[in-house]
Formats: structure tokens, C-alpha cells, sequence
């Protein structure tokens, strides 16, 4: 098993240290993921219970376990 491991880890580390255009590739696509996360997160999924207190959040919680089973 650690064997198999291992060489998994050979194949993929040989292929990427002997990349040319595919390291800048890989490095855009990392950025863009990154940047698509951030503005997602910022924009369009704020918390849900941002300024409740642990007692609203506990109600809010409890209420919705009930009413969703």
C-alpha cells in the first residue's frame, strides 16, 4: 500500500516538475477558484445568523430541525 502510495506521489511530482505552460495553468485556475470563493462568499452567502445571540441561535436552529423533519 505504501508502495502504490508512493509512486502515485513520483508520477504526479515528475509530471509537474517537467511542466512548462501547465505550472502557469495550474496557477491561474488556483487563483481563479480562490477569487471565485471569495466573491461568492462576500456577496452572496452571508451568515445566516450574524448578530443573534447563542439563545436566538439555539430557537432558530431548534425550530428549524422541527419543522424540516
Amino acid at each position: 500500500m505504501k508502495k502504490t502510495i508512493i509512486s502515485i506521489w513520483n508520477f504526479y511530482y515528475e509530471g509537474f516538475k517537467n511542466m512548462t505552460w501547465g505550472k502557469q495553468l495550474w496557477l491561474l485556475i488556483f487563483l481563479k477558484v480562490i477569487i471565485l470563493f471569495l466573491v461568492l462568499r462576500l456577496f452572496f452567502f452571508k451568515p445566516a445568523m450574524a448578530g443573534k445571540t447563542d439563545e436566538q441561535k439555539s430557537e432558530y436552529v431548534g425550530t428549524h430541525l422541527i419543522n424540516n423533519n
